[in-house]
């Protein structure tokens, strides 16, 4: 069974520690167990009240209201805003997060599986996904989660990817163009190339994917026999010994004759010269409308 600090909680729901606090006095709402030494820790049950406490809160109750509801009331309660086409993206995130918390593989998948029937595929990693990786960074760095938290929401993540992907393998539009995607030396997370995959072929465009890490002797081998119209990759790796600049010439140089798309955490500042046939994507919306830009045509369309 995990256990939470009050720290974690406040991490995780939003609920300042001082309030929760206040709220446990008042309304003894919740009831941290203690360690011998006195020290306050909440566990899995704990967690999960206090976010569907604070998803309530965000929605209207009050919380003298909320102390009076049972948990199976709370749960009902729950349920419904879970279900309504309303409910704001907040509400789904911490959703999410619970359920990686817990590792709950069910209520994960009905999450996403509601939103994608109620707002798309491409709309649920805009709104949803992405937000909710980036709070999973947050959470990284208060040590409020740990690696099998991550690798658990990620390769659910990822598998959604996949399935999205190849539904759409083989569609191509006239005007298609060839886009080449990878990720350098030292790069691991793939959710963001993959992404990029997925809209890149539900708009006909042709795909080379090369994943994570591409060795830098791949990477000119590469050069000198793919001959695409645009090359992405993404740099997110905050490693200290990785040259920015480096990689960013050695990825035009290997393309001369392509438009480089260059996007990632590492290029969101402009501490390194840009190549003259390349350009930064700032928001996943530029590349998206960038996509949408040169896929003139989508009524051409087939399989």
């Amino acid at each position: 069974m995990s256990l939470f600090s009050i720290k974690d909680i406040e991490a995780v729901s939003g609920i300042k520690s001082h309030t929760l606090r206040i709220w446990e006095q008042r309304y003894g709402i919740i009831t941290p167990k203690r360690t011998q030494t006195n020290i306050r820790y909440y566990d899995e049950a704990d967690l999960k009240l206090v976010l569907n406490i604070s998803i309530l809160n965000r929605h209207g109750y009050k919380i003298s209201e909320i102390a009076k509801l049972s948990s199976s009331q709370i749960h009902e309660i729950i349920l419904k805003l879970s279900g309504s086409k309303d409910v704001g993206y907040d509400t789904q995130i911490k959703g999410l997060i619970s359920a990686m918390l817990l590792y709950d593989e069910h209520e994960f998948h009905k999450l996403l599986t509601t939103s994608v029937i109620q707002i798309g595929f491409e709309k649920t990693m805009i709104n949803l996904l992405l937000p909710f990786l980036s709070e999973i960074g947050v959470l990284w760095q208060v040590g409020s989660i740990n690696p099998a938290h991550e690798h658990f929401a990620s390769n659910i993540i990822k598998q959604k990817l996949y399935v999205a992907i190849d539904g759409n393998v083989g569609r191509y539009c006239q005007n298609r163009k060839r886009f080449l995607l990878f990720l350098h030396e030292n790069e691991k997370h793939t959710i963001g190339l993959l992404f990029a995959n997925y809209v890149l072929r539900s708009r006909g465009h042709d795909v080379l994917y090369l994943g994570q890490e591409l060795p830098t002797e791949d990477l000119k081998k590469s050069g000198e026999f793919s001959n695409p119209d645009y090359v992405l990759t993404i740099l997110t790796s905050a490693l200290s010994n990785t040259d920015k600049q480096k990689i960013v010439d050695l990825t035009a140089a290997s393309w001369p004759n392509a438009n480089i798309l260059l996007t990632g955490s590492q290029l969101m500042n402009n501490d390194f010269v840009v190549p003259t046939n390349a350009s930064v994507i700032y928001r996943i919306e530029d590349f998206i409308a960038l996509v949408d830009s040169i896929s003139i045509d989508q009524s051409t369309l087939h399989n």
